[in-house]
């Protein structure tokens, strides 16, 4: 940390002063400590015998092993039950093709919903900026500190491309939510007066949160800020990188959103009456984008390492793969019996359903993510059954699927909500695989003790974090733009190159770089434990390296598909309001 090591990214001067190394050294052998020592009143280390060491005596608990089998079991049961109450009491008997909406007239959005505009473009640049991020902090594994020669870890180290990596993929889906709720709030409703004046200042608001935090976030690993960025810096955790100032204007940001959208929705919940009906799910899911958010103040700069991880996951799971999951389900809901797609009985079912199943296993399931942070083994227990079922509900996607494929045959060539029905069928095909499959992969308490903190990890995160919410972003994204955008503005063919180059990136950087990385590296781990897995022998091995040169085509395919959604929505606003001799929004 004094002297930096290009085989792992690391610059030099990180540690500068005999203080600061001590303290480093201190927390280090802290952590080594909580690793290697007994409980008082258990025959196992506070961290459940994690890691994997068998030269210091840390072998799997049988606990581990156990509850992972009952997991499996229960995985099992799960699915069939789920797959008979759907069958038995939600699915639908067939499909309607008559109640398809074919029609499509030129759309006459309202002031606040042409607003939404400025929201996705911002979101898809923030996209490509993520992209090519991705790209760098994947090849300093290769060059370590530099790109293709250039020495651009002195403006951008590998710590910095990588927060901004994560924090940019958030901004990019939060970013497409946000903007979709502002959409549908008129859709569903009215447009309240003032609305648009609103929609303007909560985009300068985000725009002020995502320059502070990228900034801020930089300063901080620069080193300006010392060891206290936690304000306005750093924080130091994973996918809450953001200083605490702006994580409160965030929070602020997303308190405004839920009132605007709730402004534009309520003659809606007026006429509905019934306090369980669809548009009141609509804005129960509302609130808790931001409630659940706030779980992310419970923890201070002073607080425990295991205190900070529990609240910490509390957003990340909760929050991203929980709650993100319900809004946006209700939201498809709405969409998809407006257009014809599903019966409105049906879409409240159906919420209702995967409300149950997400959050009856999610909520609970969380403690996957704790098995080793400090916590007794009844969390090993209740995170292995409740995170295995977290997988049920992904097995119904391949009804949704089926289904939402009848849809797109019986509309035809025609049919106007074509890609954003194939990019849903996406989500559906990535939640399934992404994390579904290699969710469950490194779920099971035995597995994840060998696999914490290796390249299976980044199976799971990519392929269920863009796999999924990407493009659920994208999705809702063009669902609302088919509403915004006149019709000679529509470019099927645009959609075409950006759906298949973006799943078609994914889907080969996941097949030939991150799953062959990744069951090379557990090779390592179950056989000689973390620390050989984890070392610069493995990870900037010539296998590691030819693997992350693997990832060359896949990216320029996947940018392919980014930059075609790009110029599709750059042409859809200059023949919507820039030829028409309209100001853009």
């Amino acid at each position: 940390f004094s002297e930096g090591d290009d085989r792992i990214s690391l610059q030099p001067g990180i540690v500068q002063t005999e203080d600061q190394g001590r303290r480093i050294s201190g927390f280090f052998a802290w952590l080594a400590w909580s690793a290697g020592t007994l409980r008082p009143d258990a025959p196992h280390t506070y961290t459940s015998n994690w890691p994997y060491d068998p030269l210091v005596g840390n072998e799997p608990l049988p606990d581990s092993l156990i509850w992972s089998i009952v997991s499996v079991i229960l995985l099992i049961f799960g699915i069939a039950a789920a797959l008979f109450v759907y069958q038995r009491y939600i699915g639908q008997s067939g499909y309607d093709a008559s109640r398809l909406r074919m029609e499509f007239a030129e759309p006459a959005p309202t002031p606040s919903q042409k607003v939404t505009l400025i929201y996705f473009f911002t979101a898809i640049v923030l996209l490509v900026i993520q992209i090519g991020l991705g790209s760098l902090t994947a090849h300093y594994t290769i060059e370590g500190n530099a790109f293709f020669g250039i020495p651009l870890a002195k403006i951008l180290p590998y710590v910095a491309t990588r927060t901004w990596h994560v924090q940019l993929a958030i901004f990019f889906i939060a970013t497409c939510f946000l903007a979709t709720g502002l959409f549908i709030g008129p859709f569903v409703g009215r447009e309240p007066r003032g609305q648009a004046r609103w929609a303007w200042g909560l985009f300068v608001a985000l725009v002020v949160v995502v320059v502070g935090s990228l900034s801020g976030t930089w300063v901080s690993i620069a080193g300006y800020l010392g060891g206290d960025g936690f304000l306005f810096g750093h924080q130091g955790f994973e996918y809450i990188e953001l200083g605490r100032v702006c994580q409160l204007l965030l929070i602020a940001g997303m308190v405004i959103w839920l009132i605007l959208v709730w402004r534009a929705i309520r003659p809606a919940l007026q006429a509905e009456r019934d306090a369980g009906g669809l548009t009141h799910v609509l804005l129960y899911s509302a609130v808790t984008i931001p409630l659940f958010y706030m779980a992310g103040l419970l923890y201070g700069k002073g607080s425990h390492l295991a205190d900070a991880e529990y609240w910490r996951w509390w957003v990340v799971h909760l929050w991203v793969e929980g709650f993100f999951e319900v809004f946006a389900t209700v939201v498809m809901a709405f969409l998809l019996s407006h257009i014809g797609a599903v019966s409105r009985e049906f879409a409240l079912k159906s919420v209702y359903f995967i409300i149950f199943l997400y959050l009856g296993s999610g909520v609970v399931g969380t403690f996957h993510h704790l098995y080793w942070t400090g916590v007794p083994t009844v969390i090993i227990a209740l995170g292995a059954v409740f995170s295995a079922l977290e997988v049920v509900p992904l097995s119904l996607l391949g009804f949704e699927a089926a289904h939402n494929l009848r849809v797109i045959e019986a509309g035809g060539r025609a049919f106007p909500y074509r890609w954003p029905i194939y990019f849903f069928i996406s989500v559906a095909f990535w939640n399934l695989v992404g994390a579904g499959v290699f969710g469950f992969l490194i779920n099971p308490p035995i597995v994840l003790y060998y696999s914490q903190g290796i390249y299976t990890t980044p199976i799971h995160s990519h392929t269920a974090l863009f796999g999924v919410y990407g493009m659920l972003a994208i999705s809702l994204l063009l669902f609302s733009v088919r509403h915004i955008f006149s019709r000679a503005a529509w470019s099927d063919r645009m959609l075409k190159w950006s759906f298949w180059g973006l799943n078609g990136g994914l889907a080969s950087m996941t097949v030939f770089s991150l799953v062959p990385a990744g069951f090379y590296q557990l090779y390592f781990a179950v056989k000689y434990g973390l620390w050989y897995a984890r070392s610069p022998e493995i990870t900037t091995g010539e296998v590691i390296r030819m693997l992350s040169w693997a990832r060359l085509v896949p990216d320029v395919v996947f940018s392919i598909g980014a930059f075609a959604l790009v110029l599709f929505f750059i042409r859809g606003i200059w023949l919507s309001f820039v030829k028409k001799g309209e100001n853009t929004p």
